[in-house]
């Protein structure tokens, strides 16, 4: 059951300086006055849906059981990919069907997803630019007023789920990507503190850990332990293998991004 002041959170890349965001949020409290409004984000970077669905997988399970989820980044907007709802984790998330809802349906298995189609839940506009204003903010709002899922269209038993790098083993290596970079210049892995304690086969031997040009050393406990100007690495709250430079970027200094491979040796 939804409380009677329903959360809907916010994940866009739309920024905040222009009208995008205020006016999804205008439509959501015209059509529910009493829903509470979180932003999540609104600085994805410009129409990556990795970034966003890291983003998502990263911080959903900390929102209280109920919360809509409002995700928006579109680069198809306009064109036939569908408008989804999906149910899952006690929640729902609402957004374009490009993969970017692809960890969500991953990790929780009794997912079940709709195609939003019905107009009566959505803005008539001249255009088709804005999804995020015209359905996907709409829907959200009369999901927090009760409207069943089934109501906003048929079910979906093949959301589009983009490809997602997991680590490999190649002989005695321990292949990974860094799948985020954030606000700090903290290059982060998606290598895990599990698949860790694997490659070290229990034991507290140390671990080389190559990026770029670098060779890090081992996996140290805390940001303050990090080596001077050097990179450094840890396992982050999140339970991912992270590169950092103490108080500074090591995107900037190591020169690498997302997708940059990620060696344990």
């Amino acid at each position: 059951m939804l409380e009677a002041r329903p959360l809907i959170a916010l994940l866009t890349d739309f920024g905040e300086r222009d009208s995008f965001v205020a006016s999804m949020k205008g439509v959501i409290l015209s059509i529910n006055s009493s829903a509470k409004l979180v932003d999540l984000s609104h600085q994805i970077t410009s129409h990556q849906i990795q970034e966003a669905g890291y983003f998502l997988k990263s911080c959903y399970r900390y929102f209280p059981t109920g919360t809509i989820y409002v995700a928006v980044v579109d680069p198809g907007v306009g064109t036939e990919r569908r408008a989804l709802l999906i149910s899952a984790a006690g929640s729902f998330f609402v957004g374009p069907d490009n993969g970017l809802f692809t960890e969500i349906l991953e990790q929780e298995v009794g997912a079940k997803v709709w195609q939003i189609n019905n107009p009566q839940y959505r803005l008539e506009t001249a255009g088709s630019t804005f999804d995020g204003r015209d359905v996907f903010a709409p829907a959200a709002a009369w999901l927090s007023k009760g409207v069943p899922p089934s109501f906003f269209g048929p079910s979906v038993q093949d959301p589009i789920r983009r490809s997602v790098a997991i680590p490999v083993w190649h002989e005695d290596v321990l292949i990974g990507k860094i799948v985020s970079v954030d606000r700090f210049g903290n290059l982060i892995s998606n290598i895990t503190a599990r698949q860790i304690r694997e490659f070290r086969g229990g034991m507290e031997q140390a671990v080389e850990i190559h990026i770029g040009a670098s060779i890090i050393g081992d996996v140290v406990g805390s940001y303050s332990q990090g080596h001077g100007q050097s990179p450094s690495a840890l396992v982050n709250s999140d339970g991912n293998l992270e590169i950092f430079v103490r108080e500074d970027s090591a995107a900037r200094c190591l020169q690498v991004g997302v997708g940059e491979e990620i060696r344990l040796c």
